[in-house]
């Protein structure tokens, strides 16, 4: 049976616990589904939604909303434009003004037939033109469908790129904080401020504290709304207090990862 550990909100670890022991903390709302959790044979920490499968959680999906309820009072009916004047019989002819003969009476009754224009010829240039329209919009379309994705993800790099920057000062301090006290620093601590007072600039939050035997790491949310490819997403960056090294990874798609994080 697997033995579970779990941070608090201080990035103390707590533990072991069996999978229903975790279940039941979960259950009093004493943990959440974004809490760190920890087994034996995991890489890294793990929010709890992360393992709900393996340890039999059932999250519960959000509640249905209702459709909203009629207005009161009575439905006024929709208003029926009138139709329009036929030219010829519901309209006035119109009088000559100016000089000339006079149309016979019988052209204005109503029933009179009148002789229809003859039929417009079409220019050779306007179909040209037409053509050539037409080729340059496909044209447009075709590059447009290359270039779209290809500038979205250099937006996303550019993102990804951008919170790794904020991470590097970060970084420091975790080893300088590791070496002069012999322990993992966390949220709080001297020189570390709470996640989301790191939040800006698409990410949520940073979240420091101890991962493993002599680990410290640092977690970074990303917070990028209507961006799937990045919102909700993490990147892991876990230092080893033994070999004074740092090593990075993410759920994040290959392609948007600085080479440092590709593993």
């Amino acid at each position: 049976m697997s033995q579970w550990f779990y941070a608090e909100g201080n990035r103390q670890q707590r533990g072991p616990l069996t999978s229903e022991e975790l279940i039941a903390l979960y259950q009093s709302s004493r943990i959440a589904l974004d809490t760190l959790v920890w087994r034996d044979g995991l890489a890294q920490w793990q929010p709890l939604r992360s393992v709900a499968d393996e340890i039999g959680l059932v999250i519960a999906p959000p509640p249905a909303v209702e459709p909203p309820l009629p207005l009161d009072g009575p439905q006024l009916e929709p208003v029926v434009p009138s139709p329009p004047r036929i030219p010829g019989f519901d309209t006035p002819a119109p009088r000559a003004t100016g000089p000339g003969p006079a149309a016979p009476a019988y052209a204005s009754a109503p029933g009179y037939p009148r002789a229809a224009p003859p039929p417009k010829k079409t220019s050779g240039c306007l179909i040209i033109g037409l053509v050539v329209g037409l080729v340059f919009l496909v044209v447009i379309a075709i590059l447009a469908a290359i270039a779209l994705p290809a500038y979205s993800d250099y937006q996303h790099r550019a993102r990804v790129a951008n919170a790794v920057g904020i991470v590097s000062q970060l970084k420091n301090q975790v080893t300088e904080f590791a070496m002069s006290t012999d322990r993992c620093p966390v949220n709080g601590d001297d020189g570390f401020q709470s996640p989301t007072s790191y939040a800006g600039d698409y990410v949520g939050a940073v979240r420091i504290g101890r991962i493993g035997e002599d680990k410290c790491g640092i977690e970074m949310e990303f917070a990028v709304p209507g961006k799937r490819a990045l919102d909700g997403k993490m990147l892991w960056f876990e230092y080893d207090m033994q070999s004074q090294e740092w090593t990075c990874s993410s759920d994040l798609d290959t392609k948007y990862l600085p080479a440092q994080c590709r593993g």
